[in-house]
């Protein structure tokens, strides 16, 4: 006699429902890109692991368009950083701004403070700046004017 909280498959309810709500997903995803279900798959287990992933392929393989339609069907917050050789530090974390009506310096967050970032190109930027993102990546946090953020 099978337990009342397995179904058919053996799976319980909450292994039924991530399931479910994995297979909902790819269906989303596949509205916009067609025949990248390893990929969706593996950007949801990075996702869940609070990890990162590094998409690789030649131009025009929707890399950009799976990442946004990622975000789209999970209703997440997404930026894109286009890494180029004359891209600093502070245009991927954010800086301290002047604001003279208060005549106090005020934080303006960077790109980094969103749910999914992508970061485009990253190896033709300066060191400097890849260690920004790399910070972020590694500690999540950021460190401006001394701050860590």
């Amino acid at each position: 006699m099978m337990d009342p909280t397995t179904d058919n498959a053996g799976q319980t309810g909450d292994q039924g429902a991530a399931r479910a709500a994995l297979e909902a997903l790819r269906a989303e995803i596949a509205k916009a890109v067609v025949g990248q279900d390893p990929a969706v798959t593996g950007l949801v287990v990075a996702l869940l692991c609070r990890g990162h992933v590094l998409l690789e392929g030649v131009p025009g393989v929707a890399k950009t368009l799976l990442v946004r339609a990622l975000a789209s069907a999970l209703e997440l917050d997404t930026k894109r950083v286009q890494f180029t050789p004359d891209l600093m530090p502070s245009d991927v974390t954010g800086s301290l701004v002047y604001d003279t009506r208060s005549a106090e310096f005020s934080f303006q967050p960077g790109p980094v403070f969103t749910n999914l970032l992508l970061a485009d190109e990253i190896n033709r930027t300066p060191p400097k700046t890849q260690s920004s993102l790399l910070e972020a990546m590694e500690e999540r946090q950021v460190t401006v004017d001394g701050t860590p953020r």
